[in-house]
This record gives C-alpha cells, structure tokens and sequence, in this order.
C-alpha cells in the first residue's frame, strides 16, 4: 500500500463534502454542442442503428453497461486501451468491458491460442477438458486462500453457489452483505443494492419472503456489522458475510484495510464465513487478489469477469478444501456430505478456460496489475490536479488500476430508515445527481474517453504515460465547461 496516496478516510471525508455541495456539471449550452456537434453529426451510424435495435431489444441495448446519453452507441473495435465506433470514431477504453480486460482488449497473445483452439477443438464440448484443471492448478497457485477452484458461467452464478455453500458448511441460515455491493442480479442477492439502506427497493419483480434471510449493513462499520451478526444468532446464526473488499461498487465508498481484519475477526467469533467478492480485484489489483495485496483472507472467494479472459462464461468460485468439497461432482471421494445444487452447461468450457489460462498466466508474468495501478495513479493525481486547478468539488481517488471521478457523489448518500422523512429528498438528489452523471459522461465520450457511468475508470496494462496525459488533456476540456447548476 501506498502511504503517501489517499487513503479510504481522507477519501470518505472528501465524499461527504461533496455531496454537501450544489450540483457541478457541464453546462446546458455545451452540452447541447456536443450532442448537435458530435452525436448528432458525428454517429449517425450508431443513431440509426440503436433506433431499429429498440423494435428488437428492450431499451435497445442488452447491457446495463451500454447505456449513454444521449444515445448508446455501437462499438466494433476494441484492441488494447482504444474503442472504435460504428462511424469509425476512436476512443481511450477506460471501461475495460467493467474491468477484467487488465491486459488490455482482445491481446494477441492470448487471442492466438483461442484461435488454436478453435481450430483444433471447438469451443464447448461437455467434457473434460485440459485447461479446466491447468486454469484451477494457476488460480490455486496466485490466490493465497484457495486450495480449490470451481468454474461457473459468471460472477452471479458463483455468488450463488458461495452462499449454498456456506449454508451447508455452517449450518447457519443468514446472510450479511456489505449495504451499496452488488454481487449478482440473483433473488436474495439483490438486497441492500447500489445505495447502502436501500434494501428492497431496487430489487422490483423479487417477492420480499426471498430476500427474508438477507440483511445488510452499513460499509467499513465494525459496530453495526457485529450488531447484526449478534441479533441474527438468536434466528438461525449467519452463513455469510459477502464483501468487495476495496468496498462496495468496485470501492466506489472506499474501506480500511482495519476493516477487513475486524470482519475477518468476527466471521470466526460468530461462526460465519467470510466471503470475498473478487470479481472485479482479483488479477487487477494483484495478480494475488485484493487479499493478497491485503494480507486477509476469506474462506471463500468469487470470480468473475477476467477468469475467462474477457471471453464469456466468466465466473467461479475457490476456497479451502473443507468447503470446496460440498461442490464436488464426477468421481466420488466418500465423503458423505450434502453437495450444493449448481451447474451449468457451459461452465469451464475449453475457451474460457483456455483464455483465462493465458490471460492470467500473462498478468503474473509480465506485472501487468503493477504497470496497470501506475497508470491509474498516473490519472488520479493528473485528476486531482486539474480540479483543484478548475476549483471543482469533485472528488477523484483510486486503489490502484480501479480509478473513480465523483463529480456528483450519487452513491455516497445512505438512506437512514429510522429517520423516513429524509428518504424522499435523499431519493430525489440521487435521481437528480445521476441524471448529471449521464451529462457529465456523454461529455467525456464527445471528447473521446469511455468510462462506466461517468464516474469509474480502469486502466490497463496497455496505457502509457502519452495515452493518461491524453486523456487528461480530454478531461481538462471538459472541466472547462462546467458549471454550478
């Protein structure tokens, strides 16, 4: 850890500042410019093509993370750190597809054993398949805590079967996530999401007994989680407690690393198991996970995205032998134990296993999370230059190659259900500030930078100091046509 960066309290401080603050963003004029100047005259490929989508698609788009003001729009490149859109207009690639693509998008050296593959193998067999086990032996060997490594088709998934298996390991009935996480769009998961307090309320079509055995608790609060976990003892004890461990949303509400030694502290005291969601940190923020970088380790520990290597079926689950054992399948060992209901057809597939195998195998080889976290740091202090510079409230902060631009605070309010008369007005800032979240990104895209919602950025192991300098010359264009609402 670096001591001389930010650290999650200073961070914290400065959040709760901002959201004190009127609504800073990019001034009605401008943005008018940029839609009639560059959406307008300079995608009309992608406008036409999202409009005949929308006959087909629900909203257009499949992916939540598709969405952009004024219109999404249709990418048909991505190689490193750079995008190309339908009308061949070129971008900086600071989604990173939400993060796995640590080496950057669709590197040849791994694209070329896929296509070796392909032409040798097919991409799904059913069967057993070599790189199912060299990815587990790789997995096993980088992640201090898992002895054993199970594929799933994708992060949710793997977060399913975590809490199965903590029910059945401890014979304990709760689970206690992080308030603001998101660990999956599954029934009792998707409790307490986006904004910590929230609960159900984000959670529409989930009937509420679903979610009964779910409960929250309010990020890097030591105290409330144990409060929780000693009230749920006296109703079936807690199965599991679920964290990101840079904090929830990718550490959009940053945590102490204090933090995870207490919850890790009181998961043995109450006989939970502590539960990592590494889906976005692992092999990103070291190729030894954020528990590695940490030095606290969970019992279990989800993957997601880069498992796989940027290629679909990207989840699974590892853990210790003791645990791990109530998924197992194919050759029975004796061991008695109820198995926990999973599956998946396409789970461990022969490419995703094989390009997970080489991604990672390539991110530990070539320091690719260290050359990664250089650049993000490189592009938060250029960003935190330029909004002291501009005398901007926002807030930009990073650990490591996950990088965050707060220029409205959206996910830093809470909602306190024990005072409900500020809920409506804490629902109403949210809905404002998010709208401006969407402002504030389809001025980045105009200038030629992708993020996620405005406001997360990932670097990756194909930037160099000319591209981050680019990209902030490209913010600072922007910061100039900001206002106070």
């Amino acid at each position: 850890m670096d001591i001389n960066r930010p650290g999650a309290r200073q961070v914290t401080r400065e959040l709760d500042e901002l959201i004190k603050q009127p609504v800073y963003s990019i001034s009605p004029s401008a943005l008018r410019e940029y839609e009639d100047e560059y959406f307008a005259k300079k995608c009309t490929k992608s406008r036409t093509m999202i409009r005949e989508a929308q006959e087909v698609i629900p909203g257009g788009v499949q992916h939540n993370l598709a969405f952009n003001h004024p219109f999404p729009l249709v990418f048909t490149g991505a190689n490193g750190n750079k995008l190309t859109d339908l009308d061949g207009n070129e971008y900086l690639d600071f989604l990173q597809a939400g993060g796995p693509t640590v080496l950057g998008s669709n590197p040849p050296q791994v694209r070329g054993k896929v296509i070796d593959l392909l032409n040798t193998c097919g991409p799904s067999t059913g069967l057993f398949h070599e790189y199912e086990y060299r990815l587990g032996a790789l997995v096993r060997d980088l992640i201090p805590s898992v002895d054993m490594f199970r594929a799933f088709g994708s992060g949710t998934e793997a977060c399913m079967a975590s809490i199965r298996v903590a029910r059945l390991a401890t014979k304990h009935r709760h689970v206690l996530k992080m308030g603001g996480a998101y660990h999956g769009w599954s029934d009792q998961l998707a409790y307490g999401i986006r904004i910590p307090g929230s609960k159900f309320t984000q959670a529409s079509g989930i009937p509420l007994r679903c979610m009964s055995l779910t409960d929250e608790f309010f990020p890097g609060d030591l105290e409330d989680l144990e409060r929780k976990l000693k009230h749920k003892k006296l109703t079936g004890g807690t199965a599991a407690i679920m964290i990101e461990p840079i904090g929830p949303e990718s550490g959009t509400r940053p945590i102490t690393q204090e933090f995870l030694r207490g919850a890790r502290a009181l998961a043995n005291k109450y006989g939970a198991l502590l539960i990592f969601d590494e889906v976005v940190t692992a092999f990103r923020i070291s190729e030894h996970g954020a528990q590695g970088y940490f030095g606290v380790m969970p019992d279990l520990t989800v993957f997601g995205k880069v498992i796989a290597g940027g290629y679909p079926s990207a989840g699974g689950l590892g853990g210790r032998k003791e645990y791990m054992r109530y998924l197992a399948a194919g050759i029975q060992t004796g061991d008695k134990v109820k198995k926990a209901l999973v599956g998946g057809t396409m789970t461990a597939n022969p490419l995703s296993s094989l390009a997970g195998y080489y991604t990672i195998k390539e991110i530990a080889e070539t320091s690719a999370c260290d050359r990664a976290a250089k650049m993000g740091d490189r592009l938060t202090d250029g960003l935190r230059a330029l909004i002291k510079q501009y005398r901007l409230p926002f807030v930009a902060f990073n650990q490591r190659s996950v990088c965050h631009l707060e220029t409205v605070g959206t996910m830093h309010f809470a909602i306190n259900w024990k005072k409900p008369w500020e809920i409506p007005n804490v629902l109403k800032a949210t809905s404002q500030r998010k709208k401006e979240m969407e402002h504030m990104g389809a001025a980045y895209m105009a200038e030629g930078i992708v993020t996620l919602a405005g406001s997360r950025l990932y670097t990756s192991a194909a930037y160099n100091e000319e591209d981050i300098d680019r990209a902030l010359a490209a913010f600072e264009r922007v910061f100039q046509k900001v206002v106070k609402l």
